[in-house]
């Protein structure tokens, strides 16, 4: 690990002077480049060069113990060595988790799919719900939203909505968010006062760029027509929507919300783009099974992962055994307990996998 370390930071050093290179400074994409790899390592240079100021602060109040006869500065020197060796394991942790490979799309953009599960009119209510935390969560990391199509079932409830959410580090947060959701609760149109049980899917999917998939234009078929549901006032006079199928795949993307057909035409490319990413993606995954079963939020998007009981306040992560009683909150995009614990479970069982395989 060290070795590498020492190598990390002699990359950074250089890095840091081709930053201050003319040639560089003229030239936008290498000096852009450059950037987010200096940015990248430079967590990890500041924890090793921190864990090295430890390591010598432990020699030093060492060697002041073995020279110093007086006890007042003994006992100094005690509780500095105790303070010195707690800050080495703690960097020593930090470090293992700051090298752990990284996921290459955890600095994208996300396309968010919510599509109501079982429970009918209550799973469209509660998938609008959903919707409406995740975009009070983007304005909270000022990630800005932009809604591709929605399907509504005139109460206010949504059958299906895609939006995305652009902002540094999208994916890497919400890529723990894929599964479905379950709602428990007593429906306004309940007169007997029964929780009913409904569910939401969500999927979260990493935003593919140009370079990502290329797609072959005779493998789509393009259709207009004119948007469905509730719009402005062009949007459901003028031929406006826009509908791709992707003929190998039989994947159809629809985009209604923009007045402008063009705008929707890009809207529904780069959501095809990122659904044949996604799928690259989950073949690649189901390959490698046996390496992912003991990671967190990596699983099947059949699988359930969150229960948010309103009678009880409680909002349960099942993969983690995380219950909160703050349903309130969560609900209006506080999800930054659940995310973190997420992170931090995934984290740990990748360093334990680590250490086995080691």
């Amino acid at each position: 690990m060290f070795d590498r370390l020492d190598d990390l930071v002699i990359r950074y050093e250089e890095l840091m002077q081709e930053l201050n290179s003319p040639d560089v400074a003229s030239d936008p994409n290498r000096f852009r480049k450059l950037m987010k790899e200096q940015a990248d390592l430079a967590p990890i240079v500041e924890a090793y060069r921190d864990y090295k100021k430890a390591k010598q602060d432990a020699e030093d109040s060492v060697a002041l113990l073995e020279e110093e006869s007086d006890e007042e500065l003994r006992e100094m020197a005690k509780e500095e060595l105790s303070n010195a060796k707690k800050r080495i394991e703690d960097l020593s942790q930090q470090l293992k988790v700051l090298l752990l490979p990284r996921d290459p799309n955890d600095d994208k953009n996300v396309i968010v799919e919510i599509r109501a599960g079982a429970g009918g009119d209550e799973a469209a209510l509660f998938a609008s719900e959903l919707y409406r935390m995740y975009v009070r969560f983007a304005e909270r990391n000022r990630w800005k939203t932009e809604l591709v199509s929605v399907n509504e079932n005139g109460i206010g409830g949504f059958k299906e909505v895609v939006f995305m959410l652009n902002g540094q580090g999208a994916y890497s947060k919400l890529k723990y968010e894929s599964g479905v959701h379950r709602v428990q609760r007593v429906p306004e149109t309940e007169s007997g006062g029964r929780i009913h049980t409904s569910t939401a899917t969500v999927a979260i999917i990493p935003e593919a760029e140009d370079v990502d998939v290329v797609i072959d234009d005779k493998d789509i078929r393009i259709d207009v027509m004119r948007a469905s549901g509730n719009g402005g006032q062009c949007v459901n006079t003028t031929d406006s929507a826009v509908r791709l199928t992707h003929i190998p795949t039989g994947i159809v993307i629809y985009s209604q919300t923009e007045k402008s057909q063009l705008q929707n035409k890009e809207k529904a490319f780069r959501l095809l783009r990122s659904k044949l990413y996604d799928m690259e993606l989950e073949r690649r995954q189901s390959e490698e099974a046996e390496a992912r079963r003991s990671q967190i939020g990596t699983g099947d998007r059949s699988e359930k992962i969150r229960t948010y009981n309103f009678p009880q306040g409680r909002v349960t992560e099942h993969r983690i055994k995380l219950t909160l009683y703050k349903i309130d909150s969560v609900m209006d995009g506080e999800l930054y307990e659940i995310i973190d614990s997420l992170i931090a479970a995934d984290q740990a069982a990748k360093l334990t996998k680590m250490n086995e395989t080691a």
